[in-house]
């Protein structure tokens, strides 16, 4: 089938998906929760193969990680749709409404898309987070993930397509998009046909999406997070918080990458703090001062504080203020996920008001910034843009309104 034939397909879908009320919805969740339950064993088998390739092309472990499922890994996805048909439906949702004082009554309430592209790298659970907020929300999904978990979403999508047919709805509602580069370049210039255009990844990708697409783009971002430990923080706070934020899954977008420290307590806190990296194998990049404590510590270059490492590095500096901090932040900052550890509320406050990102944290970790840990079910992504949606994308994100306008025969003088 030709990119544009399952452009039609899913546009012809999304009508049905668009009208269906939630108790059908969150029958075909649990349907193609079942069915991917009972595909594991084929799911796992094309990881498998996903990942001998990668591995044989020289991918980067931290990127393995990414691309890798296990059991646990597979029950998080079935998980997640049936989660999904817990919450509540966005579709149909009063946002606003009011009476005119001619009678006419005025709501704005919550409609699906229609339908949505995604385009993402390497991980393959988010083929079935993606296919499952999209059905939820009424819309049709047409994946287009990485050739590099290609057999993966092929058994996974192929999983969710029967749950849907199971059900009696159309399967065309979720679709792996396949094929080279001119496929991308199809899907992103399918203007009519599909409704919004969301990439997940890197940056080089992100950046591809939304400077080339003619569709509209809601942008996800890459997450250059940083943890600025206060004058006032609690030491063991600050220590527990950054190990979590680096150490327990630093290939993903919530994972910290720069630790800033108040020069006030950088006597006391950075060399156990450089210690316990190093014990859990992180490589700590930084400035002079930070060197000072540690012969361990990596010199940062020029460019060490603007990317994401993804792996167990750290970029490091030691800074004389709050207001420092939030300058650094400013400067460098790719609007994720910011986090401050703090005992002083006006430093808080402060930070709060002055850093510009999709979410700032007061003591606790920025692996809390994901649309599960917010109650949203699965997400999409994270958003770090400032249009429609902004911070983790679950369900009402992935919807659009329309006004209902009602009257009982008023006309416009």
């Amino acid at each position: 089938m030709s990119f544009l034939d399952q452009a039609r397909a899913a546009k012809s879908a999304s009508i049905t998906l668009a009208t269906l009320n939630r108790a059908c919805k969150d029958a075909a969740l649990h349907a193609m929760a079942d069915a991917l339950a009972d595909a594991e064993d084929a799911v796992l088998e094309a990881n498998q193969r996903d990942v001998e390739s990668a591995r044989a092309n020289g991918t980067s472990e931290a990127l393995i990680d990414r691309l890798r499922l296990n059991p646990q890994r597979v029950d998080a996805m079935v998980g997640g749709l049936r989660d999904l048909a817990n919450l509540p439906d966005p579709v149909g949702d009063v946002i606003r409404g009011w009476t005119n004082a001619n009678g006419v009554q005025v709501r704005q309430v919550r409609v699906p898309f229609g339908v949505v592209g995604i385009i993402y790298e390497a991980r393959p659970n988010v083929t079935a987070d993606a296919a499952g907020i999209c059905v939820k929300s009424g819309n049709a999904a047409l994946l287009r993930g990485s050739s590099s978990a290609l057999e993966s979403n092929r058994a996974i999508v192929t999983a969710l397509r029967a749950g849907l047919d199971a059900v009696g709805l159309p399967a065309d509602g979720v679709q792996l998009v396949e094929g080279g580069r001119e496929v991308t370049d199809e899907l992103m210039a399918a203007r009519g046909l599909v409704d919004v255009l969301i990439p997940r990844g890197g940056a080089g990708l992100i950046n591809a999406v939304v400077e080339g697409s003619k569709v509209p783009v809601i942008e996800t971002g890459t997450g250059n997070c940083h943890i600025f430990v206060d004058a006032s923080a609690d030491p063991d706070m600050a220590l527990r918080i950054l190990l979590n934020a680096k150490v327990q899954r630093p290939s993903v977008c919530n994972a910290a990458e720069t630790l800033l420290v108040h020069a006030a307590i950088a006597d006391t806190f950075l060399p156990k703090a450089l210690d316990a990296l190093a014990g859990q194998g992180v490589t700590v990049h930084g400035t002079d001062a930070v060197r000072g404590y540690s012969e361990a510590v990596q010199p940062a270059g020029p460019d060490e504080f603007d990317g994401e490492y993804l792996s167990l590095d750290l970029a490091a500096a030691v800074v004389d203020s709050v207001d420092a901090a939030i300058e650094h932040i400013r400067a460098h900052t790719t609007g994720h996920s910011e986090t401050i550890v703090t005992n002083d509320r006006t430093s808080a406050d402060r930070f709060v008001a002055g850093v510009d990102a999709a979410a700032v944290l007061v003591n606790a970790s920025s692996r809390f910034v994901d649309g599960g840990e917010f109650g949203f079910g699965a997400e999409i992504g994270i958003s770090t843009q400032k249009l429609h949606a902004r911070g983790p994308m679950g369900l009402a994100e992935m919807t659009s309104s329309k006004y209902i306008v009602t009257g009982d025969g008023q006309t416009r003088a």
